[in-house]
């Protein structure tokens, strides 16, 4: 089979509300993971890993840090003879809307995917978190003789309201494929006969087809792959399930992306970046080793380039250019660091960038670049579910300050 034959294309997210405010300055693509990857670096570098070297990215929202980081960490060298583009949303004379749905994404550029030198198309999302080897998706797909091919994974029924799931004959052939089923029917209809009751299968957002059914579909009217255009197209193509075996996440609320995110810093984590068959990439920096006086840390990621005090820090990671003070209690916390070190002797830095003196945080996220200061108590003791403010926002009980607050000496939560 020759690889080149395969060509990626990756959704590059919508406004990612339900992430916010991590989201309010960058695309969610470009929300950072692990201390010191972004998420978008997740496709990309499954696509590398599985041999793919021709990869479309198409961006529409708060791109600018998300643009700026694929530039500057994957660049193919003139012998690879790969290419990694991206495509942004933009009105034409043909086309005055921004993109209105993943389908309606690739249609505003069939034009280019057209004359693209592959006979398939992997379509991917910028925002979940999973390995996959696309290679041996595509073998399947060719192996089956499909028209179209779902990335599939099995999830509990009750998890069925906010998935895309599908039903299969015994050869893994879709014969339905429903979005969001809210009844108790609906779901009952589509429950796969492998789980004895219990469990659907679910559409990963991964799929694969041939240059001329993809054409086909995009001539149809329809903005979403999941919701408007694979129902029908079941009943005139061949479309099978790829059923995955792995972690897959798909990172859209604050409480997965927080649990998804803490989850690696356990000794055995679904999802791991220490992979060196499958490493996943990110730009490279030159930064120092961190530097630790006194701090017991257990069950954390600490990134390059951090200076940590007498701190004791609990299942918790630590971006890189991280700075934590002097008594300062981390648990369950992701503080995603920052982007520049600061001189200590600055006057005008009043509260410095990191976390002050003798503060406490637990179950939160620090955006990068904030400024929390001395004694300050971030713990949610009053367990709010819910609520926003100028400098902090409670969303299904997980704090987040957001990227550059000022959190005032002695502020408690």
């Amino acid at each position: 089979m020759n690889k080149m034959r395969l060509g990626a294309i990756i959704l590059g997210g919508g406004r990612g509300e339900r992430l916010s405010p991590l989201t309010l300055h960058r695309a969610k693509p470009a929300v950072q993971i692990g201390g010191k990857y972004r998420l978008i670096d997740v496709p990309i570098s499954n696509c590398i890993n599985s041999g793919i070297r021709h990869i479309h990215i198409l961006t529409q929202f708060n791109t600018l840090s998300l643009h700026r980081h694929i530039y500057q960490t994957y660049k193919f060298d003139t012998f690879s003879k790969g290419t990694i583009e991206i495509l942004a949303a933009q009105q034409t004379m043909d086309n005055s809307q921004w993109f209105q749905g993943t389908a309606d994404a690739v249609r505003s550029y069939w034009s280019r995917f057209k004359d693209m030198n592959v006979s398939h198309y992997v379509i991917l999302a910028g925002d979940h978190l999973y390995k996959m080897d696309y290679d041996a998706f595509f073998q399947n797909h060719l192996d089956t003789n499909s028209d179209i091919s779902i990335g599939v994974i099995r999830k509990h029924r009750d998890e069925a309201r906010e998935l895309g799931v599908l039903k299969t004959d015994e050869n893994d052939v879709v014969i339905k494929f429903v979005e969001k089923p809210q009844t108790k029917d609906e779901i009952d209809q589509v429950i796969d006969a492998r789980s004895k009751g219990e469990n659907v299968l679910a559409s990963m957002g991964i799929y694969i087809f041939s240059k001329e059914v993809l054409k086909d579909l995009l001539s149809q009217e329809g903005n979403d792959f999941g919701k408007d255009l694979i129902p029908p197209a079941i009943a005139k193509y061949k479309t099978s399930a790829y059923r995955f075996q792995g972690y897959w996440e798909d990172i859209g609320t604050i409480r997965t992306f927080f649990e998804s995110s803490i989850a690696l810093t356990g000794d055995k984590p679904d999802f791991s970046f220490y992979d060196a068959n499958k490493p996943i990439y990110t730009r490279s920096r030159f930064l120092p080793g961190s530097r630790i006086h006194g701090a017991e840390i257990k069950d954390s990621i600490i990134s390059e380039g951090c200076i940590i005090g007498d701190a004791k820090i609990t299942n918790s990671i630590v971006g890189m250019r991280g700075i934590i003070k002097d008594n300062v209690e981390l648990d369950r916390v992701y503080m995603m660091g920052a982007d520049f070190y600061e001189e200590e002797a600055r006057e005008d830095a009043l509260i410095p960038v990191g976390i002050g003196e003798g503060s406490v945080l637990k179950n939160i996220i620090v955006d990068k670049n904030a400024r929390i200061g001395k004694n300050t108590k971030l713990v949610n003791m009053h367990n709010i579910d819910f609520t926003q403010t100028e400098n902090y926002t409670i969303k299904q009980g997980i704090i987040i300050i957001p990227k550059g607050v000022v959190i005032p000496n002695g502020f408690e939560i």
